[in-house]
């Protein structure tokens, strides 16, 4: 199979890559604003490159929603049209309360991002120019009325015992979510064809006492050697002359650490709330908690019954991570993770909101936007709490959030663990510069 091309990685934002550089996937300053991108460049010397990889791998610049009015990132419809929350906000604001506005120019200005709010007259028409319907608004008194229903729904609902139901704001984020992963996880790992092949060896092991000269690492025949892309068989099976060739798996590692690693970002660069943040902070996310979200990503596919990863047409056991150079005191901790978090039986929605409250961790060093993330990732907590209230009743679901956090605190370690091997195993950094590039 060919192998991915591994090329050093650009530390700035490059618009215009070379075609073949492999870099992280579509580029964050072609999802800025024209001052937000001057700031980002400007502001930061050396950073992880966020570069198109190819042509092909950008995303169409049609995907992206556009507010109708000023042209800025829409997070829906909204009184017909699609929106972003300050046109909204604005639109309900003018015609509830009535208020006549006068354009203080040519009654023609230009709406944009940055001059929405120079002529209010001039938005406004805009507003009713691309669709937006007056008649959507609800009333004060009825919105009023919306919310006391509400709140004495979810008072009957706790009094009967009944978990409350989610926000709309929570089943939006969920959705969100669940959408970004399924577009940027690849659950068939079609991608790991063009890895380069596993190659599981094996070296027999000299006795003390035998003077026979080692033997060439050779790959186990007979009932020990796996089929192709099979799991690697036991330790405690393999003859007692036999011991796995640590590295044999290294170049398939590498390039399968560089997949995942594209994916997890992918998969990040989706949600409004990751885009919304300063370049800066969005890359210390970035380095801080791709190696997590691909370890939560990887249990989805972790059978439990064989303590193996079914990855398509390929498959993986903690033994393989030896055969990568990995050592025990990362290797079985790893399996033990994977093995508790598969039996809580997680939903997708549950997963994929793991992944979020592991990328925003205000902790990670470089983070400027702190209380925000902290919010963020607060936010992403209450709607995983709110969800298991809901869809876990007891006694089942009445440990659960409890569990996750610990699991959660158990994957942090391991990642410092797994941190410190990857750096001391020979040419891993430098065949995988983009992990090389996450774990700097």
């Amino acid at each position: 199979m060919p192998a991915l091309r591994q090329q050093p990685l650009i530390l700035s934002f490059c618009t215009d890559p070379a075609p073949n550089q492999l870099t992280l996937h579509s580029s964050f300053p072609a999802m800025l604003s024209p001052s937000d991108r001057e700031s980002s460049s400007s502001s930061s010397p050396s950073m992880l490159s966020l570069g198109a990889g190819s042509s092909e791998d950008r995303e169409p610049e049609g995907e992206e929603k556009i507010c109708a009015v000023c042209g800025d990132r829409a997070t829906g419809y909204h009184f017909h049209v699609m929106t972003c929350e300050g046109c909204k906000g604005f639109f309900r604001r003018s015609i509830s309360k009535g208020v006549c506005f006068t354009c203080p120019f040519t009654h023609n200005c230009t709406i944009t991002k940055a001059k929405r709010r120079q002529c209010q007259a001039c938005r406004l028409q805009k507003c009713l120019a691309v669709g937006m319907r007056k008649d959507m608004i609800m009333s004060e008194e009825a919105l009023q009325m919306r919310r006391v229903l509400r709140k004495q729904k979810q008072q009957e609902q706790e009094l009967a015992g009944e978990p409350a139901e989610l926000t709309e704001e929570q089943e939006q984020l969920i959705s969100i979510l669940i959408e970004a992963h399924k577009k940027h996880f690849d659950s068939g790992f079609s991608q790991f064809m063009h890895c380069r092949p596993p190659v599981r060896l094996y070296i027999h092991s000299l006795s003390p006492q035998s003077t026979q000269e080692p033997r060439v690492p050779q790959v186990l025949q007979g009932v020990f050697q796996p089929e192709e892309g099979g799991p690697l068989a036991p330790l405690q099976s393999l003859p007692e002359d036999m011991l796995p060739d640590s590295f044999s798996m290294l170049p398939h590692f590498a390039d399968l650490s560089t997949v995942l690693i594209q994916q997890a970002i992918k998969f990040a660069k989706e949600i409004p709330a990751f885009r919304s943040l300063r370049i800066d902070d969005q890359i210390s996310l970035l380095k801080g908690a791709t190696l997590e979200i691909c370890q939560i990503q990887f249990n989805t596919v972790f059978n439990e019954e064989t303590k193996a990863w079914e990855c398509g047409q390929h498959c993986y056991t903690i033994q393989d991570g030896a055969l990568a150079g990995f050592q025990q005191i990362y290797l079985e901790p790893l399996l033990k993770f994977h093995i508790s978090l598969k039996k809580l039986r997680l939903h997708e929605a549950e997963y994929v909101l793991l992944l979020a409250i592991v990328l925003f961790s205000p902790d990670h060093p470089g983070i400027t936007q702190r209380h925000t993330i902290d919010q963020l990732q607060e936010k992403m907590a209450l709607t995983l709490k709110s969800y298991i209230d809901r869809w876990h009743p007891l006694p089942e679901g009445r440990l659960l959030y409890a569990k996750l956090l610990l699991l959660l605190t158990e994957l942090r370690t391991l990642k410092v663990e797994n941190t410190r091997q990857i750096l001391h195993i020979q040419d891993l950094t430098i065949m995988t510069p983009l992990l090389s590039e996450i774990i700097s």
